[in-house]
């Protein structure tokens, strides 16, 4: 489940439950780490010269070499049970890989005849780590749970120090992190020739594999197929120039193409003037659904290929060992003296016996009326688990992973968690929706009851012109519930989704004067039929110390955060700014994809709410950014244009 703290709302286009449509980050990574190191230009530069060298030197396609064969090692850095995927999801991923990189894939057929002679057998196959870069045994999966509640493109979940996981050398593997990722990306990879710490692929937890957590339309493992292709030097087949037909893939037998496609468009799609065929839109690397893209094509696969020529960006990947598991294997002993201490309503501490030789260990845990096992990870013989639910029984089950093998998975042991004791004498019924809210006097706890998975709880109170700022606190949760603020207008101003149990709040300095809505609500389903919450809405003529009161490494501090809606926008698009304290200056900007400046607005001595209103009627369709800077720092969001 995806958690955050409390902080004014970020409208976004895109859930993580599910995207309406592909959005790739990694033109916006390479972009974020040429600024940060533009000598990255010359390296790029040199790559491509080299690309075409070999290309035009019928130095690539190899022929009479094996297959190139690629070692992956998997991070899952996971925040909730949810995002911890499975063994088999993360295998379902591979043999995506491998029958798309093989030209395996039986949908390829689906390629319109105008195309099907250009389909390549990239001739790449892929296995996940059996040798680990110490020499030792593996299973190629890295599990760490995480603090953080999702990643954006800014690398952070390949850096144990942010929350992430380090990155295995990137000469020997191709390192894949699979986690929450925000604004609505489903992946980015790292072209050739950028840092080695962060060489890789990242896919969101929700577009990885065919089963587990992927979800419609991007559950058929075509993100990883794409970004593995960014990462083997492919541009988007459009050349990422909008829609203005000027732009390159570089690859001659991908024709001429004015934009992305989305979803599943019919044969033939045109565009800059490249009929009768049209776009070549069942490509990989374009944005179609997973249904709809099946096919590499032979340029594409000479440019792929060659990286691995003498001297080529990725050629070390030969010599890796990493497919290949250690000699002298011997066996691994089965963990066993399962128990439980420790239990409370939300949490148990599971323990067994050490296992000689052991130097981690898997924990299956799962609802004893489920048949879904959630895998942890382990580095001692305990392991202390959260988020569980009071009076509910629970199978866990262990594997000791040893240097040269990994033993099978021990009994199952069962343990049950303690019950709640309070109760409720109120509950406020019937108020599930903004209309039917019920008003409570501030200052004063409210204990409610979520009784349903779909009960929403709302509660009215009102500010004043002497006491502006709000301070709205939920806490005792006898589950995992949410908590949301609205103004009079019904608009979403801000949410807390903290994990678990722990308690929310929400902090509104310098609010218009008005009426609110406080909402509670139980996180996917989340309900408990006898216990209460503690919900106490008040407000202070001094404005309340936004601080991260929990000491959560993840969470970010600031002043300023901003909506924005409708998105995508057709004729226009409003942006509502939040200022927590008065600011000497604050700017919204607008930018295209090229970086130019399309509408730039500036506010001196702001405070509050500040509303501007961004006309969009002559702007073409495409992704545009906005960018308000302020003294506490910048903020950047994704507006699509859309008409």
């Amino acid at each position: 489940m995806k958690k955050i703290i409390s902080a004014l709302l970020i409208m976004q286009l895109f859930t993580l439950q599910g995207f309406s449509q592909r959005s790739c980050g990694a033109m916006e990574h390479l972009e974020n780490l040429i600024e940060q190191n533009p000598s990255l230009i010359d390296l790029r530069e040199q790559i491509e010269q080299a690309t075409e060298s070999a290309i035009n030197n019928g130095l690539v396609p190899f022929r009479g070499r094996a297959v190139v064969t690629i070692p992956v090692v998997v991070h899952v850095v996971y925040n909730t049970s949810s995002q911890n995927i499975s063994d088999a999801q993360i295998q379902s991923q591979l043999t995506v890989l491998n029958n798309d990189f093989r030209k395996l894939n039986s949908d390829w057929t689906n390629t319109p005849s105008a195309f099907q002679g250009l389909v390549a057998d990239a001739e790449f196959q892929f296995c996940l780590a059996q040798r680990d870069p110490n020499g030792n045994a593996t299973t190629g999966i890295i599990r760490k749970q995480t603090t953080v509640t999702s990643f954006s493109t800014n690398d952070n979940v390949k850096r144990s120090a942010n929350g992430g996981s380090d990155a295995w050398p990137s000469g020997s593997y191709l390192n894949i992190w699979v986690c929450s990722i925000s604004g609505g990306i489903l992946g980015y990879a790292q072209f050739p020739g950028g840092p080695t710490s962060t060489d890789g692929v990242v896919v969101n937890f929700n577009a990885f594999g065919t089963t587990g957590t992927a979800a419609a339309p991007f559950n058929r493992g075509r993100t990883a197929t794409h970004e593995v292709g960014h990462w083997l030097n492919l541009f988007h087949i459009w050349g990422d120039d909008g829609t203005g037909c000027t732009g390159s893939d570089n690859v001659s037998d991908t024709p001429n193409q004015g934009d992305e496609n989305y979803g599943c468009p019919s044969f033939p799609t045109t565009s800059c003037s490249n009929g009768p065929n049209g776009d070549m839109f069942m490509n990989y690397m374009d944005y179609t659904d997973d249904a709809c893209m099946y096919m590499f094509s032979a340029g594409q696969k000479a440019r792929m290929q060659s990286l691995f020529v003498t001297g080529g960006a990725r050629v070390s990947l030969l010599s890796s060992l990493g497919c290949q598991a250690p000699s002298g294997t011997t066996t691994c002993g089965t963990p066993a003296s399962l128990s439980t201490s420790a239990l409370t309503q939300t949490s148990a501490t599971l323990s067994w016996g050490a296992v000689s030789g052991a130097v981690s260990y898997n924990v299956q845990v799962k609802l004893a009326s489920s048949t879904t096992w959630t895998t942890f990870s382990a580095t001692t013989n305990s392991l202390s688990i959260t988020g569980l639910t009071a009076s509910t029984s629970y199978n866990f089950q262990v594997q000791a992973v040893c240097a040269s093998a990994s033993s099978t998975y021990s009994a199952v042991a069962t343990f049950t968690t303690a019950a709640n004791i309070s109760t409720c004498t109120d509950i406020y019924e019937s108020n599930n929706t903004l209309n039917s809210a019920k008003t409570i006097a501030l200052g004063t706890n409210i204990n409610g009851l979520i009784s349903s998975a779909t009960d929403n709880d709302f509660f009215k109170f009102s500010n004043s012109s002497s006491r502006r700022n709000i301070l709205v606190s939920l806490t005792n949760l006898p589950a995992d519930y949410d908590l949301r603020l609205y103004n009079s207008r019904g608009t979403l101003i801000a949410t807390s989704q903290n994990s678990s149990t722990a308690s929310e709040s929400i902090k509104f300095n310098s609010a218009p004067t008005g009426t609110y809505y406080a909402r509670v609500n139980g996180y996917n389903g989340a309900l408990n039929t006898s216990s209460c919450y503690t919900l106490n809405a008040n407000t202070s003529n001094t404005a309340y110390k936004i601080q991260d009161e929990s000491n959560v490494s993840n969470k970010k501090l600031s002043d300023i955060e901003f909506s924005m809606y409708p998105n995508p926008a057709s004729d226009e698009t409003k942006i509502d700014l939040f200022l927590a304290e008065r600011m000497d200056m604050v700017s919204v900007k607008m930018f295209d994809m090229m970086g130019k400046a399309i509408a730039q607005y500036e506010y001196k001595e702001a405070e509050g709410v500040i509303e501007t209103k961004l006309d969009t009627r002559l702007l073409p369709n495409g992704m545009y950014v906005v960018v308000i800077s302020s003294p506490a720092g910048n903020e950047t969001k994704k507006l699509w244009i859309s008409k």
